[in-house]
């Protein structure tokens, strides 16, 4: 297998699977070094920061693993499941149990921590929301929703928190997407969701961290029974 340029798109995600087939293919046997960066790069026709990245990527695989002054070694010829990986196969039911714990906890500390930037880009989103659905979009309205949710994990300033709700959101996605198209929502309701959305935001702006809580927690709960019960 021998590699060759790539064509402009996502080229971290182009190269990092180039490299993989490499490993995976057998061209680079476990206690293979790689080629430098800058001879990937000129093979790749990319950047040496992409190089980098995509590496950094196979080291997330536990394909490689870089050795300080050494170079990077091929240490496995499959990868292991990565956290994105292992929610994109899990059931939509059990990544929303995990979400639930995770933003209810998140929607107390944002009432707690919130800025006056926060306040306005929660009213943004709110505003957004009920923008979106008036719109008739299900897919901009679907969106707009989980873009409020994250606005309010934003607000609690835990990067950790702000970093694992992203990793959430395509399978989320996916699953409310669903939901969604299976409950046929602009059938029977005016403003899905709207007033439960607006009481977690006013409980978050007014600093009432039980409320919010409690709030998103009833909304949560209620969509994962739908969920299971698809």
């Amino acid at each position: 297998m021998s590699l060759e340029a790539l064509r402009p798109s996502p080229l971290v995600e182009q190269a990092a699977q180039r490299l993989r087939d490499q490993i995976t293919g057998g061209d680079w046997p476990v206690g293979t070094k790689l080629p430098g960066e800058t001879t990937l790069a000129k093979t790749l026709g990319v950047g040496r920061s992409t190089v980098r990245e995509a590496v950094r990527a196979l080291a997330g695989a536990g394909l490689v693993q870089p050795r300080q002054g050494s170079g990077v070694f091929v240490i496995a010829t499959e990868p292991t499941e990565d956290w994105p990986t292992r929610l994109r196969s899990a059931a939509v039911a059990d990544v929303y149990e995990v979400r639930m714990m995770v933003e209810v906890q998140a929607a107390r500390l944002a009432a707690d921590r919130r800025t006056d930037a926060d306040v306005a880009s929660l009213r943004a989103a709110l505003e957004n929301r009920r923008t979106a659905w008036s719109g008739g979009d299900n897919a901009a309205f679907l969106d707009a929703d989980i873009a409020l949710h994250a606005t309010v994990v934003d607000a609690a300033h835990n990067p950790v928190l702000t970093d694992l709700f992203a990793e959430f959101v395509p399978a989320l996605r996916k699953g409310l997407a669903d939901l969604v198209a299976l409950l046929d929502v602009r059938e029977h309701e005016v403003a899905h969701g709207d007033a439960g959305h607006a009481e977690l935001v006013e409980a978050v702006i007014g600093g009432d961290g039980e409320a919010a809580s409690r709030v998103l927690q009833a909304e949560l709960e209620e969509t994962l029974r739908e969920l299971s019960a698809r």
